[in-house]
């Protein structure tokens, strides 16, 4: 079917894979014997940073993440580490000042990440304009990302236009997004083809999650579409919420006639050491998911629709979580169909949470959402219900300019307000996070870098059967550990 066209791999284990599976709590001291190994196995690149990771890094882990870029760019040396922002949002839910979205990429940079992956919730290029420039100026390679979705207004000629505006940025490459794992092979067989013609000679990655159990066969038709390069997770934090097993991917495309450079005796190992971290830790290792035909209406990720349920139990109304599913669905329609991807998924599920236990639907109306209805996120895809409109932005004129535009340049401010400062890093913490929450970070102790199992007789029997590639020892070793 496909020749011997090479298909490369953009590993995920390190970022997305452990934010989809362990609500991002991979510590960078986990991290080492992990990175090392994959290092070697020949990836295009390794998706360290971005999104919920540098937030959990801050707020929960006290790890300050440039330095987490910095230990882990020691240790990787052969694999370009990725940093994924979102857009002009960067890693949080509001948009910064373009001064501070430049300085951003500078030490992204500095601190020795070379590959960038920004996209704009919304697909609103405008948002992706000074990112894309800033990355390409500081010298990063910038594969950019265009959101699927589905819905009447998401079609194969929108994802096509919105590719050639990404494109004419000036990126290196482009991914299609699938937040919710909502890409069907049927679709595939018309999208791909339609976005590998909008991308000319540039490099087309697919990057999906699991959530209906569809991804790992959609990925394997896609290469044969067209696709280059596919985002895929190490098996034992691969399904489930995350992404297609680099394992089995290879194995499966290999078969239909693909060139993967890619040596899976490392991934092997990574494997197994996961899987050791997980039962020392308590944390789930990922499975396959039953097909969900209600995933197609609400897109809600699944790491969002449990912390729904455990937000719903002091409120009284968990039994009411499929109630609230479906009246997300109807917001979102309502809405425009905003595409169910942070921060848009968290107002959309806001909303319907406050319709549901309101007097009346849209009695109440958070301040974000009438932020997106009158334009300060960028472009709406759909139509505003009309009779809708007037109650949620009670008679505020809309805006049509690039929100960027709309903001004061934040350099000054922050360093007037809150510096000085020892570092541009510690500037752009400060710009993204609250007092309380720098004071915190900065206080905590040294990242570690020694996983305090390491030296456990376990562990260094682990190691040396894993060495040896003795497979069948190691799942003697974890059934007696």
């Amino acid at each position: 079917m496909g020749g011997k066209r090479t298909i490369n791999l953009v590993d995920v284990t390190l970022r997305d894979a452990h934010q989809c599976l362990w609500a991002t709590r991979m510590t960078t001291a986990m991290m080492e014997d992990l990175a090392l190994r994959l290092d070697r196995a020949g990836f295009e690149a390794i998706d360290l940073v971005g999104g919920a990771v540098f937030d959990v890094c801050v707020r929960y882990l006290r790890e300050d993440p440039w330095e987490r870029m910095r230990i882990l760019s020691g240790w990787v040396k052969q694999t370009p580490l990725i940093v994924m922002t979102r857009g002009q949002s960067l890693f949080t839910f509001e948009f910064f000042p373009d001064d501070i979205v430049e300085l951003t990429a500078e030490r992204i940079f500095a601190n020795g990440i070379r590959y960038h992956t920004p996209y704009d919730a919304l697909n609103d290029m405008r948002n992706m304009q000074v990112p894309v420039r800033a990355a390409k100026k500081a010298g990063l390679y910038t594969a950019g990302g265009v959101v699927y979705t589905v819905s009447p207004v998401h079609t194969d000629n929108y994802y096509a236009r919105k590719t050639r505006e990404l494109v004419s940025l000036g990126v290196d490459a482009v991914y299609i997004k699938d937040p919710s794992g909502l890409l069907t092979p049927e679709r595939a067989h018309t999208l791909v083809p339609a976005l590998k013609a909008a991308c000319g000679t540039l490099p087309l990655h697919l990057h999906s999650h699991c959530l209906t159990g569809l991804a790992p066969y959609t990925a394997c038709r896609a290469v044969g579409l067209g696709v280059d390069v596919v985002h895929t997770a190490t098996s034992a934090l691969a399904n489930g919420a995350s992404h297609p097993a680099t394992e089995w991917f290879v194995e499966n495309i290999r078969r239909d006639g693909f060139n993967v450079p890619v040596d899976l005796r490392p991934v092997d190992e990574v494997a197994e050491r996961l899987r050791y971290i997980a039962k020392r830790e308590g944390k789930p290792v990922g499975n396959i998911v039953e097909y969900d035909a209600f995933h197609y209406e609400h897109q809600m990720p699944g790491g969002m629709v449990s912390n729904l349920k455990s937000q719903l139990a002091p409120l009284g109304i968990a039994h009411r979580l499929p109630e609230v599913l479906e009246e997300a669905a109807r917001v979102r329609c309502e809405l425009g169909y905003p595409i169910i991807v942070s921060p848009f998924a968290q107002f959309v599920m806001t909303q319907a949470v406050l319709n549901l236990m309101g007097k009346e639907r849209y009695a109440t109306v958070p301040d974000e959402v009438k932020k997106y209805v009158l334009g300060y996120y960028g472009e709406i895809a759909g139509p505003i219900d009309p009779n809708l409109y007037d109650r949620i932005t009670n008679g505020a004129m809309p805006t049509s300019a690039r929100p960027g535009d709309l903001l004061e340049p934040g350099i000054p401010k922050i360093r007037q307000e809150r510096g000085p400062f020892a570092s541009d890093d510690d500037l752009l913490l400060a710009a993204f996070y609250a007092r309380r929450e720098f004071d915190a970070l900065k206080a905590a102790a040294p990242i570690k870098t020694n996983y305090p199992l390491a030296s456990t007789p376990l562990v260094t029997l682990l190691k040396e059967i894993a060495q040896r590639r003795d497979i069948r020892s190691i799942h003697l070793v974890q059934q007696a550990g």
